[in-house]
């Protein structure tokens, strides 16, 4: 199920770069964008206390998003903003790895795989 996670994460991201906007207007996709720079962040949160060791794994794979949308001003902002939320949100309420953290880590792979599958099928060329 990761696999396929990263594997739409990857195509999302090969898709979605677009050459930057004149005045940084807002894409009709990026309220998914934001979405899934959450979920990145509480991944890379998650993760890190479940014992992966997978490193820096999730935050590599917020800035590729970031690499391939290249946004800029309030967009970037607004992406950033959302990774550091989901990662701050869960670390206020998860000191250790808990059957309830492994369920949420399921349970954002599995919406950060839809998000990245619908996006794809309505955006990609």
């Amino acid at each position: 199920m990761r696999k396929q996670f990263l594997a739409f994460l990857i195509l999302i991201s090969a898709c979605l770069s677009v050459p930057a906007r004149a005045q940084d207007a807002a894409a009709p996709f990026d309220a998914d964008l934001q979405r899934l720079a959450e979920i990145l962040g509480t991944l890379h949160y998650l993760r890190g206390i479940c014992g992966t060791n997978e490193g820096p794994k999730w935050r590599n794979e917020m800035q590729a998003l970031i690499d391939a949308e290249t946004p800029s001003g309030d967009r970037r902002a607004r992406m950033i903003a959302g990774f550091n939320r989901g990662y701050n949100g869960f670390q206020q309420t998860y000191r250790t790895c808990t059957p309830a953290a492994s369920v949420a880590i399921r349970r954002y792979i599995e919406e950060g795989s839809k998000i990245s599958r619908d996006l794809t099928a309505r955006y990609a060329n």
